[in-house]
């Protein structure tokens, strides 16, 4: 089903071309003065140097040629040059009888849909989530759920942190603290216990500790370092233990995306591509790729065209010791090779981006991936306090993600409860539900490369552009069909939008309309904030006609039926969107 602007632009093309001038200078876009009229073409601007003519001159002509248009109401030529338009009210009512109608109300799906793997988790194993990894969490379960709805098969990686320094920590803390494991005895010939010789709780104070001594002590650090290269090459003991740090790790981590409803596809990590590494280095030096610099092996990855310094894309150090930029470059090969990806999109705190152009030219170059797949970094800034700072605790630590959830569950449990009666659970049921509306719209809402402020008071707010605003605006819409039902209104397919009678009423059919081309442009652009914007226009568009027009006490049974469908539209749609954003809307609040 085509777009809505496409619809009326090739409207606009015709009158171009029939006025005599070329029909691509009728291009509609929405109009940017609201006040005046619903669309506007620039087209005789663009067209009047190529044609010598008074931009003003070309748009009186090309109105004339509108005088009997099926689209249009209204084409008026005002001074330089502009277009004002305004759309018939049985032409809009027609397309979103269309849309109603349709699959996924009309949005086209691609001809050749696209294979997508997005890298969205990135969480150290043996740490807890906290504030700093929601971004990466939340934006990219919102773009995998978009390009997913756009008719793309989508699959999301957590590339789990499994295999680094932080094990060799974790385990040189573990044999300080017990040295008499028989982890640590290499002479054990038997079975290894399997139950960790830790819980969560202990393992996530352990961490942090190792960590703080390996910073202040250079010799603790090296037992770390060597811990690490025996748990990596295979020491039974330390093996056994990384299995057990696993197994007590990953059931917290899947608690606490559960928390955030996100959800990974495949649950990989560092340490599946790690036996995978030495033959692809191998093969980067048998083809050239790699030399060394310094007693490292490098990969030169600086093009003619930089205008700014690209180092080379280290592949071992000196050492002989793998990186980060290793086990991405096998992830990488691993990938192509496992899902033959058309597209790989990774986001990470964007402070990596010139990391991931080293990676991703590096990549390109030695034929690790063909030359149409896309390699695409989408760079995040950070959560920060009302101070401007990165967010923090009370006490200035970083705050866990559960945490974080936590408060603003207790917030919006205090407000659903003040002033109603409602049970504790269905309080508590609504609170979480609203609570999630309210930390992923706020973040959401926001241009994935542009830092913002977590601001409780704002985001939990019922008013303004927030998350509990657009629920409470479905939650209403969903109780005046309940009372319709109660009352023998039958909502089937069998009901019609009708011709708007009111300009509330067109102002939210017009922001209806435009859902296919917003959904396509926030898959393209891996956008949810386009997503966001939308849905806070037709919230504001619906509860606009809402307030001027009273649909449960109309008489006209004709015109009441045509605004309940207007409304089932309305839900459907904005249902559909906070889909996409990754939360749902309760039934009442």
């Amino acid at each position: 089903m085509e777009k809505f602007l496409d619809l009326i632009s090739e409207e606009m093309q015709q009158a171009f071309e029939a006025a005599g001038y070329d029909r691509e200078l009728g291009k509609v876009t929405l109009s940017n003065r609201p006040d005046l009229c619903e669309y506007q073409c620039n087209g005789a601007m663009a067209g009047a140097k190529r044609y010598r003519k008074a931009p003003v001159k070309i748009a009186e002509e090309v109105a004339e040629k509108c005088g009997e248009s099926r689209v249009f109401s209204s084409v008026t030529a005002v001074a330089p040059g502009f277009l004002n338009l305004k759309v018939k009210e049985d032409v809009l009512a027609e397309y979103l009888n269309r849309m109603r109608q349709s699959p996924k109300f009309g949005l086209e799906m691609p001809q050749n849909p696209k294979k997508i793997i997005i890298d969205y988790g990135g969480p150290n194993v043996a740490k807890p989530l906290h504030v700093g990894h929601l971004r990466s969490a939340i934006i990219g379960e919102s773009i995998k759920r978009i390009a997913r709805y756009a008719g793309h098969d989508v699959i999301g990686d957590i590339h789990l942190g499994d295999w680094g320094l932080q094990m060799g920590l974790v385990i040189t803390e573990l044999q300080e603290r017990r040295p008499e494991l028989v982890y640590f005895d290499d002479s054990y010939e038997g079975e290894y216990p399997k139950e960790p010789p830790f819980t969560i709780t202990e393992l996530e104070e352990i961490y942090p500790t190792a960590s703080g001594k390996s910073k202040e002590d250079p010799a603790y650090k090296e037992r770390a370092l060597y811990a690490t290269l025996k748990m990596q090459n295979g020491v039974k003991g330390y093996r056994a233990l990384w299995r057990h740090i696993m197994d007590v790790s990953l059931p917290d981590l899947k608690k606490n995306y559960d928390n955030l409803q996100v959800e990974f596809d495949l649950w990989k990590g560092e340490s599946d591509v790690h036996d995978m590494i030495p033959a692809m280095v191998e093969d980067m030096k048998a083809k050239g790729y790699a030399h060394l610099s310094d007693g490292a092996l490098v990969v030169d990855v600086k093009e003619e065209t930089d205008v700014k310094e690209i180092p080379p894309c280290m592949i071992l150090k000196s050492d002989g010791a793998s990186l980060y930029n290793t086990s991405d470059l096998a992830t990488i090969l691993e990938r192509m090779r496992s899902y033959h990806p058309d597209k790989l999109i990774y986001l990470t705190d964007k402070r990596q981006e010139l990391y991931f152009e080293q990676v991703f030219r590096c990549a390109r170059k030695t034929g690790l991936v063909e030359p149409e797949t896309e390699l695409l970094h989408i760079g995040f800034g950070t959560v920060n306090g009302r101070d401007g700072k990165p967010f923090k605790t009370r006490d200035g630590g970083v705050m866990r993600l559960e945490t974080l959830i936590a408060e603003i569950n207790e917030e919006m449990y205090r407000k659903i409860t003040d002033n109603r009666e409602i049970s504790s659970r269905e309080a508590q049921e609504t609170a979480k539900t609203v609570a999630l509306s309210a930390i992923k719209y706020g973040d959401l809402s926001n241009q994935a490369s542009k830092d913002y402020i977590f601001d409780i008071d704002k985001f939990t707010s019922f008013e303004g552009d927030t998350g509990p605003y657009i629920l409470y605006t479905i939650v209403r819409i969903k109780s005046i069909l309940s009372k319709y039902a109660e009352r023998g209104g039958v909502i089937d397919k069998s009901l019609a939008l009708l011709e708007a009678g009111s300009e509330s009423e067109k102002g939210l059919m017009l922001e209806i309309a435009k859902f296919n081309a917003m959904m396509e442009a926030a898959c393209e652009e891996s956008a949810p904030h386009k997503v966001c914007a939308y849905i806070y226009d037709l919230a504001n568009a619906f509860n606009r006609f809402y307030h001027e027009t009273k649909i449960l006490t109309e008489k006209d049974g004709e015109k009441k039926a045509g605004w309940i469908a207007l409304l089932v539209l309305t839900r459907d749609v904005l249902e559909t969107c906070i889909d996409v954003l990754g939360f749902s809307a309760p039934e009442r609040m």
